[in-house]
């Protein structure tokens, strides 16, 4: 694994929603079309923040997908297009290391046929 984040291979993908409905079908269907080798839904976390000129606290459920750097475009695109918030939160974070075997595994789990 490269320590350069230019150089990536893999990365984590973060999003939240506000049904844990919504957090399960999203990490589902991503993975099923292969953007994803594995989607973790968790929660309920508090989320505070400003929208529309108030703070606002709400419970939400994040969902962080597994997936490589090469899909990372492709997987937010479609979060964003799936997701049913105005302005979904889409964070890439990149992986700089980790089991060997489990990266073999996302990379082979995310091979598109």
């Amino acid at each position: 694994m490269a320590s350069n984040p230019v150089d990536v291979e893999f990365v984590q993908v973060a999003t939240t929603f506000d049904a844990v409905e919504e957090a399960e079908a999203l990490a589902s269907s991503a993975v099923e079309a292969r953007l994803a080798a594995c989607a973790q839904a968790e929660g309920p976390v508090t989320s505070v923040y400003r929208w529309d000129g108030a703070v606002q606290k709400d419970k939400e459920w994040r969902v962080t997908f597994k997936t490589t750097a090469a899909l990372a475009d492709r997987l937010t695109e479609y979060i964003v297009r799936e997701h049913s918030y105005d302005v979904p939160e889409v964070l890439v974070t990149p992986v700089i290391g980790g089991h060997q075997k489990y990266l073999e595994w996302v990379q082979n789990e995310t091979q598109q046929e």
